[in-house]
Formats: structure tokens, C-alpha cells, sequence
């Protein structure tokens, strides 16, 4: 009998995100691998109800999102009929995998699984954000220090992306031997280089120039993305991209950057493949899934300074990591767009530094030999 896995996640695509991207692969690798998967998630961008996808099940439920709407800061708010079904899939449930701590589905998981006495799997992606708004870093604060470590604490096992975030838990009481370090994936099938045709081609169809350095960012416009830093960042010696969102009015002010609006996963493969460089100033982060698809994808990236990436061992020399500011970033896009061997030589690095560590089976092997020693201990 398959292992039943319930994933939460508080957003799951179409919505736009890394943890919503992250959660549906291990859906489909752990559907692959043969698990009973369900996601459970809120109907935002899809109507509430259940529905089979991949081999695993979707299960949906109504939520208000007006704080994203209004504010930028992601934080869906489940009705009271949701509860219902979280005790009804929790209770169907071997193992609950939530992902983060901060969203009333992770807090609902978390509260079914210590009545349920079902073991609780947390993915931590990021520790404290550095948000402009004060008051969000004070509720920000707020929660970890009551809803994060009680989560913390219920969980058995907590899965982690780079050294800073396993600070942040240690500091909210995680043990050793709660934590465990599991890179995320890329899908290879989805998201590989192009070859010279192919990436002319693609411009044309897209109506891009033929013959410019394209930067490509691909993520919310908020802040946190460093997206408000990318649109001082123009410049005669490359032309930016960016997609992910809507700009207002004066976001188009005084830039020549191309607004790509949404995309599809598959629309943003092929823009990847049109693009030279991938950039993404963000902060707060865990190892961002753009930037491995970039990566994969066989662009130059530059991406910000972060000490929690130590983990992965990048070359610095062909990765640049910069401070997150409009300078620092405006100088390493004008160094790489001025010189095709260095954006040659730092393409060539992402692409082997992609196929040799970023692995979807290789993260789903890791998570299921954590779900079944869990498994193991409830017989």
C-alpha cells in the first residue's frame, strides 16, 4: 500500500511563486515515486474543489487574498469551512509535509497534526524578511515567536535551503536532529539551454530585439525580489526583462525595460532561452528556484550576496553575488553584457553547476526516506 503524503502549501500555481513551484514538483516527483499525494492549498486563481493533476490530487479551498492585493505581502485567509477538509485529509494522511510557517494553512496543519498525532514535515524556505514596512517586520516577528516555534516543535523532521535559515531555526529552537539540508530541484525536461536557431527564433516570436544583451528577472514585483532596484538599473549596454507582474503607471517611468506581464511555466522556459543573463537582486531568500532554472537553463546569473548560500559552494568568479543595490547590481549586468567571454564562461558554470547538483529525483529520494522512517516509527 502506497505511503499518503498531504502537502500544504498556502498558494500552489498558476499562482506566481518559489514555494507554490517547489511544492508542485514534489507532488509530481513523489506521485512519480509512488506515494498517494494530495496537495492541500488555497482556490486562488483556480475555483475551490478537488481536482487530478499529474498523478496526485489538488484539493482547494476558499480563501480571501486582499492582503496580496492591497499590500504585496502574500497571506491568504481560509474561511472557517476549511477546516473541515484539513481534519479530513490530515486525519487520511501517513505523513503532513507544510510548507513555511507563516500562513494559516501551515498553522491549521500544524494544529491537526498535534491533535491527530500525525507526523509533521516543515520546510522552512526563509527566515526573517527584510520588508520596508516596519510593521510587517514587527508581525513577521510576532509570528515566529508564537505560531513559528510551536510549529518548530511539532515538527519531526524540518528541511532547510541554506546556513542562514538553519541559524534562524536554531535560534527558534530546532535541534540537530530535527534539521536536514535538501536542495531543491529543476526540471531538466522543462527548462534546458537553446542553441543559437533556437534562441533567434524565440525572440522573433516574442517580438524582443534580435541582437541585444537581454537580463531577464522573472518574480513578484515587490520589493523583497529586489525588483524596485531593477528598474534603476537601465542600461544602454543591455536591455532588461521583466515578468512576473502588472507595473503601475510609474513603474514604466524613465526605463526601457519590456514588462512581460504573467507567464506560464512553459512560457517562462522559453523566455530563459531567449535570455542572456538572469538577474535577481532579492533578499531573504532560501536558494531561489529561478535562479536554479536560470542556471539550468545555461544563463550568467547575478543574484545577491547572501551568507546562506555558502552551502552550495558557488564560484564567485562565474556566479556574481552582489550587494542588493541599484550600483552593484547595474555594475556586475554592465561588466557581464560588455564581455561574451566572461558571459560565455559564467553561462558554461551555471549550466554544469545545474545538471550536477540540482536534482527533482535525487530531493524526492531524500524526502522519502524521511517520510517512511517516519512511518516506520508510528507502526
Amino acid at each position: 500500500m502506497s505511503e499518503r503524503v498531504l502537502i500544504v502549501s498556502h498558494y500552489f500555481p498558476p499562482h506566481l511563486g518559489g514555494i507554490e513551484n517547489v511544492a508542485r514538483e514534489e507532488a509530481r516527483h513523489l506521485a512519480r515515486a509512488g506515494f498517494d499525494v494530495t496537495v492541500v492549498t488555497t482556490a486562488i486563481g483556480e475555483p475551490a474543489g478537488r481536482r487530478r493533476l499529474d498523478g496526485y490530487t489538488v484539493a482547494r479551498v476558499r480563501a480571501w487574498n486582499g492582503i496580496e492585493g492591497r499590500t504585496g505581502v502574500p497571506f491568504p485567509i481560509v474561511g472557517p469551512s476549511s477546516i473541515k477538509t484539513f481534519v479530513e485529509l490530515i486525519r487520511s494522511a501517513d505523513v503532513v509535509h507544510v510548507h513555511d510557517t507563516l500562513y494559516l494553512t501551515s498553522w491549521l496543519a500544524g494544529l491537526g497534526c498535534l491533535l491527530l498525532r500525525k507526523p509533521l514535515v516543515l520546510t522552512h524556505h526563509v527566515g526573517l524578511i527584510d520588508h520596508p514596512n516596519k510593521f510587517v517586520v514587527a508581525v513577521q516577528r510576532a509570528v515566529y515567536a508564537t505560531a513559528g516555534r510551536a510549529l518548530i516543535r511539532t515538527a519531526r523532521r524540518i528541511i532547510y535551503f541554506n546556513s542562514r535559515v538553519l541559524c534562524f531555526l536554531r535560534g527558534l529552537g530546532a535541534t540537530d536532529e530535527q534539521v536536514a539540508f535538501i536542495p531543491n530541484g529543476v526540471d531538466t525536461e522543462v527548462f534546458h539551454p537553446a542553441n543559437v536557431a533556437l534562441k533567434r527564433r524565440l525572440r522573433q516570436e516574442m517580438g524582443l530585439p534580435a541582437n541585444a544583451v537581454l537580463v531577464l528577472f522573472a518574480g513578484r514585483f515587490v520589493p523583497k525580489k529586489g525588483y524596485d532596484i531593477l528598474l534603476q538599473c537601465h542600461s544602454p549596454l543591455y536591455r532588461m526583462l521583466l515578468a512576473g507582474g502588472e507595473p503601475s503607471a510609474g513603474d514604466r517611468a524613465g526605463t526601457n525595460a519590456v514588462f512581460l506581464g504573467l507567464r506560464s511555466q512553459a512560457e517562462l522556459a522559453d523566455l530563459y532561452r531567449a535570455a542572456d543573463i538572469f538577474v535577481l537582486p532579492s533578499s531573504s531568500e532560501g536558494f531561489p528556484l529561478t535562479v536554479q532554472e536560470a542556471m539550468a537553463s545555461r544563463l550568467a546569473v547575478v543574484t545577491s550576496d547572501d551568507p546562506g548560500y555558502d552551502v552550495f559552494e558557488l564560484d564567485p568568479t562565474r556566479v556574481a553575488l552582489v550587494p542588493p543595490n541599484v550600483d552593484s547590481v547595474r555594475a556586475a549586468l554592465e561588466a557581464i553584457a560588455s564581455d561574451e567571454a566572461t558571459l560565455s564562461r559564467m553561462a558554461a558554470y551555471s549550466y554544469q553547476v545545474a545538471s550536477e547538483r540540482f536534482s527533482w529525483p535525487t530531493h524526492v529520494d531524500a524526502l522519502a526516506g524521511i517520510y517512511r522512517g517516519l512511518v516506520r516509527q508510528l507502526v
